[in-house]
């Protein structure tokens, strides 16, 4: 077993290794949102719906949320070796049935199987990282952890649009293929173990509750499309999945082995924070749904365009990410966080007023201070909610905040993807429809932009500094 990193530099074998594992989470994380430009094509090809197709993308974060239930029952158990090659090897055997696909349940299949990698590799990365580098460098490799999870999904349309225009939407899959096997091949024998595990056993009575909560929830959303907001099909799937999260509160108060530690929301620092930071990746993850999908079917613009759009914002926001978390160190929480959910409401608001007759240029330009806002917010409230966390309460609530961030991606794809397809009338076209649909669901992320200041002042009135 390897001893733990004691120098201040980062030794060529465990720098390969973090590269392997850095690399595996980036793919996982890119995949997730590079086949929302393809929903157009997939509606024509495999006749579904707008409200069907987007569980490509709901289905995939979905089930890296449930993963992140367990990433630290997987930490115990299996060493790190283990954890690396079966997600790498499930993201393999998930590319080619993506890519043979010959219908779309079996896309959704393939999609699912991937998604295990990503569900892996992201607690995967995080740990390696803290227990092979030195203290002095543990900041800087945290940092790039941290700009992986923001900018990979936001490059995930970018990634599909090209890939669509070289060839098709099946060339996702076969372009990550050989890159992941790449992967698989120089981080086999570089990966080590640095803590040792323990035959720990799995309670599945919790994971169970939790599944069916998060399933349930989703399930109740996606009805809303076609059946309404007071039909059986939503209102079922939402009493459900609230009776059996109290039913996980329950059971989890009585067990001695907890998935997810709940007395750490006793914290009201950590719980507000924990709330803004959710309903951020919820826009996140859903604009990053929308725009490409209101570009194609609203304006008529390629798969290629449709994804392109994104990319400015993605680019400004990786370099100035480093400057977000200096503000936070030189000025406190306060200023970034207050400043980026300001630019997050102005952009926000921008798309709403805009929303029926946007253009590619206006979305790219709003898109910029979109993500600059969010990412500004973003990271610096879940540092600022950690923070507040006891040091042997920090591994949960970062499970915590991982599980919250995934779930919350999944929905905000679900109920975008809703409210989107949501105007029907049988004098309007496709592309005007969808505009007003769209509209509302610029209006929902503006709203939510006015109730994360609310959380937020609550956070900073029980914060002392």
């Amino acid at each position: 077993m390897a001893t733990k990193a004691t120098s201040e530099k980062v030794a060529g074998k465990r720098l390969i290794a973090i590269t392997a594992v850095a690399l595996m989470a980036f793919i996982g994380i890119l995949v997730e949102t590079s086949m929302n430009v393809t929903f157009p094509t997939l509606m024509k090809t495999m006749n579904v719906s707008l409200s069907t197709v987007q569980w490509i993308t709901t289905g995939y974060l979905l089930t890296v949320a449930l993963l992140m239930i367990t990433s630290a029952f997987l930490k115990q158990r299996f060493t790190n070796r283990q954890l690396f090659v079966a997600g790498a090897s499930l993201f393999i055997i998930g590319d080619l049935i993506g890519a043979l696909a010959p219908n779309f349940w079996i896309l959704l299949l393939g999609r699912i199987i991937q998604a295990v990698c990503a569900g892996i590799a992201i607690p995967l990365m995080i740990n390696v990282i803290v227990e092979s580098v030195p203290r002095a460098r543990l900041g800087f490799y945290m940092g790039l952890s941290s700009l992986i999870l923001m900018i990979a999904p936001a490059s995930g349309p970018t990634f599909g649009g090209l890939m669509v225009a070289i060839g098709d939407w099946r060339l996702i899959f076969w372009a990550t293929l050989p890159v992941e096997l790449l992967i698989l091949i120089f981080g086999w024998q570089a990966i080590e173990q640095y803590s040792p595990t323990q035959a720990v056993k799995f309670d599945w009575r919790q994971f169970g509750l939790l599944a069916v909560a998060f399933v349930a929830i989703m399930l109740g959303f996606n009805s809303l499309s076609t059946a309404g907001w007071l039909s059986w099909q939503f209102l079922g799937g939402v009493v459900l999945g609230i009776v059996t999260l109290l039913a996980y509160v329950r059971v989890a108060r009585h067990s001695q082995r907890q998935l997810l530690k709940l007395e750490i929301f006793r914290n009201p620092i950590f719980t507000y924070s924990f709330f803004a930071y959710i309903l951020l990746q919820f826009c996140n993850i859903g604009i990053n749904f929308a725009l490409p999908n209101y570009a194609q079917l609203a304006i008529g613009a390629s798969s290629l365009v449709g994804g392109l759009i994104l990319l400015p914002g993605s680019l400004v926001t990786a370099i100035l990410q480093p400057w977000f978390g200096h503000l936070l160190d030189k000025y406190g929480a306060r200023l970034p966080i207050l400043l980026g959910s300001s630019l997050f409401l102005a952009a926000a608001l921008a798309f709403t007023v805009m929303g029926r007759s946007l253009t590619v240029v206006l979305i790219a330009i709003f898109y910029v201070v979109f993500s600059i806002g969010r990412s500004m917010a973003f990271s610096n409230t879940m540092t600022n909610g950690l923070k507040e966390v006891a040091l042997d309460q920090r591994a949960d609530a970062n499970a915590i905040y991982n599980t919250g961030q995934q779930f919350a991606g999944s929905l905000g794809t679900t109920v975008l993807a809703v409210l989107m397809s949501s105007v029907k009338a049988d004098n309007l076209t496709q592309a005007v429809a969808t505009a007003r649909g769209s509209q509302l669901a610029f209006g929902l992320i503006a709203l939510i932009g006015i109730i994360n200041f609310g959380f937020y002042y609550v956070v900073f009135k029980n914060q002392r500094v």
